[in-house]
């Protein structure tokens, strides 16, 4: 088996991807920085979402492996204490593929010519670079409405956790097949109106934005932040791809849920 190691790059990560680097090749393993099946990513949820885009091209054939050192991840199944434990399940065990929808993106321009495709494992946001985003959303070819206010946000089930959370959008089971559009900040008065709730899309259902007006976009695919010119069109849905994670346990997401934005609150009452 081939494996590499992505880390967050501070001294506890690195310590960590040193030893299971080192137990990993005692166990007569293959370390292939180009051609894993295995990414072991430690860190947190963005060290994830750094090694997501940098093997997105092997998607079919390399899973992932959250080890978090900070605070609780949702994509981090171990913690530092069981790296021993890890290190033995993957040289010693047979793991467990589950397999999760992901976001594509394709950016069409009006030069026609162009097109920029791009998968996204939380969401994808955009914005108008100087004031207010004007957007026609189209759904399925058949417009929806107009949107006006500050951006929009298209985020996956997995990423429903993370911005779109704090949008007021709903948490979605990753196992669902759907993409999810929700607001930030829309302008709702007697003249200009949206639905003002999130969207929830499944996977055969498209979603199209274009621009109503002639302005640049910032454009953000995960942690990346994009500008685009010229903007034709913009369009979403369930990509053909999957992430695929690796897994020796459970993965209680529930319970995940719970412990990162319930916890114990008002349980000793």
């Amino acid at each position: 088996m081939k494996f590499a190691i992505s880390s967050k790059g501070d001294p506890v990560s690195n310590s960590i991807l040193q030893r299971m680097k080192t137990y990993l090749l005692d166990f007569q393993l293959e370390y292939d920085e180009d051609r894993p099946d295995i990414v072991i990513s430690v860190g947190g949820d963005g060290t994830l979402l750094y090694a997501f885009h940098r093997y997105r091209s092997r998607l079919d054939k390399t899973a992932f492996i959250g080890v978090h050192t900070g605070h609780l991840g949702f994509y981090a199944d171990w913690v530092p204490d069981e790296i021993e434990k890890l290190v033995i399940a993957i040289a010693k065990t047979p793991y467990q593929v589950v397999e999760y929808p992901i976001l594509e993106v394709i950016i069409r321009h009006n030069d026609g010519g162009r097109e920029a495709r791009y998968l996204a494992l939380n969401e994808c946001t955009v914005k108008s670079i100087e004031g207010t985003l004007v957007m026609d959303v189209e759904i399925k070819g058949q417009k929806f409405e107009t949107f006006r206010g500050d951006g929009l946000c298209m985020s996956t089930p997995s990423g429903s956790t993370a911005y779109n959370k704090a949008l007021g959008g709903a948490i979605l089971h990753p196992s669902i097949r759907a993409i999810q559009l929700t607001e930030l900040a829309s302008i709702n008065n007697r003249v200009f109106r949206t639905i003002g709730s999130p969207l929830i899309l499944p996977e055969h259902h498209t979603c199209m934005l274009k621009p109503v007006n002639d302005v640049d976009f910032q454009v953000t695919i995960d942690h990346l932040t994009l500008l685009h010119k010229d903007v034709k069109s913009i369009q979403y849905r369930v990509a053909n791809e999957n992430v695929r994670f690796a897994r020796f346990k459970p993965f209680p997401f529930w319970k995940r849920v719970r412990d990162s934005f319930v916890g114990d609150i008002g349980s000793e009452r």
